[in-house]
């Protein structure tokens, strides 16, 4: 085998995908230990309600139930309430609001899907069961399930503060912004809905917690194992060294699952009390009742312009829902990392920003992939295709006017982000040229000859990644059979990092990639920030790379020894040592095991001098149904820079499954409540509309240009895994404004709200 076919650059087959296409992966839910019990959860039916009494002696007395336990007992005995968002204010200064999180409701639920009491035994029929059998008595109160019924001056608040605000962040300068739009030549004017999503995953939550040798050993479904044992110790009070935290194949995050949830928590006390395995598997509607949904944000958003389409200022007035238990990961996306990247590619240093979380009777929000940057550059793009045509400044020559040059890189945006790199012109030039922008005309009268609008979307943008956990350690052994086994916290969920991870090693010793085992997912071995924010190549990457070389220079040590030689006379050539002028070598395996512990080791840490900013121009063309309203996205086109690209192929995978999903919340994808009560409306797979096939273009068409690597890494990569979903959103639903526009409806095209459905658009284009 030549090496050099299976290094960085090189489109590798996925290492990981024979094992899965062959049923081979191994699932929190494929392990079945001795002795192993299930779990069950009751939950209540109400949006809002006391918890007056709960009666579990007909449970207990079920055939196979070992435990039943309840909220008010585990406050009884001390269980403290879950983390509650730090570091936030509200308008006032005082700390955050927010009702304490117990892991069961103890006095109040608030939302529905909220468990209030578990189950444990022999059968998962058994714990259903005697599920049942558990008598709740609820007292219902008033429930806010909107905006408008959670901030109105008598709504049933969710915690003792005076209103449900939950927090509130403030930037730039209002004044100065107030005073540009007065004297501005076009002031545009947006209201912008980012719809709830479900973080939808092929494999739901899932959690094995089993007793072993006097400690906890969890294996659970999640993107973050460090953060799942820390919670777990200290609500169960337990030392770091009696828990240990193992994640197999994971089925999908998107950022659901990051940390650990009420109902892991759960699962671990029953472990811990029995002293008997527990596992709990969701099913697909306790997924959609409990797990964190993403986006859900209310925006009035305002940019003023003069006359020759310069950008004055940006306004914005967001409201977010963070549902009935704020999260700090929650909180934080919405009203502090999408402002990061409100003003996006573009020179504006005058804002006026306004971010309010609000409490609601609903589940939480959190991360779901994007995590707040979707937002704001749907926000800054829709406010960018507006401008345009209320001033009739062509839409790619106003952005053109107001894009930051690579002259002034590194370049400090108004929310004091530092962007290291970027050529964010080129990337727009070399998008449109790939997409035909200038033959539009054609295609879109072969649609019309079909009775067909075709329209034309275009985002121009960038991303903030890292999670701003910027370290990551690995351990690097060379083993005496010739492998080299690297571990790294970071963890795989699908994305492919085991491969890229793979091949930087292959960059480094010069073996065959079977030669080469990456480890993840297990705190005995590492302990790290995990896969969150599409940081795993740019600092897990960077710390494998620096750790193989350092393990290769020790390894160069060790055989100058073994060979009686200097270190500076050997020369090293795809797994072995060579003594320059002669015949005498050594090779890694041999190396290794020579050694006292037959094996050369290093721990190593390496740190990324900061977040890297991936950007784009992603380019859309869409046919619409004028007397359906039904849209279908016949092309995508898209330029990226994501700097160094190490796997071609997993790269463009990345990208185009973002661009899915962020097709789905643009067209179809929407979580639903009654505002009267509080139900979800779209609890199951046959209420809630997700991407199929069908929605997609025959071909995605994904370019990426390498010409501008991050300055933040060693290796000079940028996160890859959210650019696509960022892209997608506004570039399908410019194109549909876009199409209106071109037919004589650019009235209705500031009115377009996610998603576009057919009913949806129909009726709005029933106006007038």
């Amino acid at each position: 085998m030549n090496p050099s076919k299976f290094g960085s650059g090189q489109a590798v087959q996925r290492l990981e995908d024979t094992q899965l296409l062959k049923g081979a992966g191994v699932y929190a839910n494929d392990i079945t230990p001795d002795g192993q019990t299930r779990l069950c959860f009751v939950r209540s039916p109400y949006a809002h309600a006391r918890i007056v009494s709960i009666d579990t002696s007909a449970a207990e007395a079920m055939p196979g139930v070992h435990l039943v336990v309840t909220g008010p007992q585990l406050k009884d005995a001390g269980m403290k309430p879950m983390p509650r968002p730090v570091n936030f204010t509200r308008a006032d200064g005082t700390p955050a609001a927010s009702p304490d999180r117990r892991i069961l409701a103890a006095d109040r639920v608030r939302y529905v899907g909220e468990a209030v009491a578990a189950v444990v035994a022999d059968t998962e029929e058994q714990a259903r069961i005697a599920a049942e059998a558990v008598m709740v008595e609820f007292e219902e109160l008033p429930c806010a399930v909107t905006f408008d019924d959670a901030l109105k001056a008598d709504a049933p608040l969710l915690c003792d503060a005076p209103d449900n605000r939950v927090a509130e962040t403030r930037y730039g300068d209002a004044a100065a912004t107030a005073q540009a739009f007065a004297q501005a030549a076009h002031v545009v004017q947006l209201d912008i809905t980012n719809q709830r999503l479900v973080a939808l995953t092929i494999e739901p939550r899932s959690v094995l917690v089993t007793p072993e040798q006097g400690r906890l050993v969890v294996r659970m479904s999640t993107q973050m194992p460090t953060g799942v044992r820390t919670l777990v110790c200290d609500l169960l009070g337990l030392p770091t060294s009696q828990v240990r935290v193992v994640v197999g194949d994971v089925g999908g995050g998107f950022g659901m699952k990051t940390g650990a949830y009420p109902e892991d928590l759960v699962v671990a006390y029953a472990a811990h009390t029995l002293q008997r395995p527990v596992k709990w598997i969701a099913d697909r509607g306790e997924d959609f009742l409990s797990s964190a949904h993403g986006r859900d944000v209310s925006v009035k958003a305002g940019m003023a312009l003069d006359a020759q389409g310069k950008i004055l200022a940006l306004r914005i007035d967001t409201l977010a829902n963070v549902g009935a238990y704020p999260s700090m990961t929650g909180v934080a996306i919405q009203l502090l990392i999408g402002p990061w990247v409100q003003s996006s590619v573009y020179d504006i240093q005058l804002i006026d920003f306004h971010f309010v979380g609000v409490l609601t009777n609903t589940s939480s929000t959190g991360a779901y992939r994007g995590a707040g940057r979707p937002e704001a550059i749907y926000n800054m793009e829709r406010l960018m295709d507006e401008a345009a045509r209320q001033s009739g400044i062509d839409r790619i020559e106003l952005r053109r006017r107001n894009m930051i040059a690579p002259s002034q890189m590194p370049y400090k945006n108004p929310m004091g982000q530092t962007y290291d790199t970027g050529n964010f012109a080129s990337i727009m030039d070399q998008g449109l040229a790939q997409a035909k922008w200038d033959s539009f005309a054609e295609r879109a009268q072969q649609s019309a000859q079909r009775g067909r609008w075709r329209g034309l979307g275009v985002a121009t943008f960038l991303e903030w990644t890292g999670g701003n956990a910027l370290e990551e350690n690995v351990h690097v052994q060379v083993l005496p059979d010739g492998v080299i086994e690297v571990f790294t916290a970071v963890n795989a969920m699908g994305q492919g990092i085991a491969t890229s991870l793979a091949q930087l090693v292959v960059d480094v010793f010069g073996v065959p990639l079977s030669q080469v085992r990456i480890v993840m997912g297990d705190t005995d071995r590492g302990n790290g920030f995990g896969s969150a924010g599409s940081r795993s190549l740019f600092t897990g990457g960077s710390a494998v790379s620096v750790g193989a070389k350092q393990t290769l220079d020790k390894a160069q040590d060790l055989a100058a020894e073994a060979l009686e030689a200097s270190s500076q006379d050997l020369r090293y050539e795809q797994g072995a040592f060579h003594v320059v002028g002669t015949d005498l070598k050594i090779g890694l395996a041999e190396l290794a095991a020579r050694q006292p512990e037959q094996r050369i080791e290093l721990n190593s840490t390496t740190s990324a001098s900061g977040p890297t900013w991936p950007n784009g121009c992603h380019v859309c063309e869409v046919e619409l149904d004028p007397q359906t309203g039904e849209v279908q996205v016949v092309s995508y086109t898209s330029m990226n820079d994501v700097g160094r690209v190490v796997n071609p192929i997993i790269v463009r995978g990345q990208l185009d499954g973002g661009a899915v999903q962020g097709i789905g919340q643009a067209l179809l994808e929407e979580v639903v409540y009654d505002p009267e009560t509080g139900q979800l409306l779209t609890g199951s797979l046959m209420d809630y509309a997700v991407p199929h096939a069908d929605i997609m273009p025959g071909l995605f068409d994904t370019h990426t240009d390498e010409s501008i690597p991050c300055k933040n890494n060693v290796l000079g990569v940028k996160g890859v895994g959210e650019l696509g979903t960022i892209g997608a959103t506004p570039a399908v639903v410019n194109a549909v404004a876009d199409a209106l526009a071109r037919h004589g409806r650019a009235d209705l095209s500031s009115q377009l709200q996610m998603p576009l459905t057919p009913y949806r658009l129909w009726r709005l284009m029933q106006q007038g």
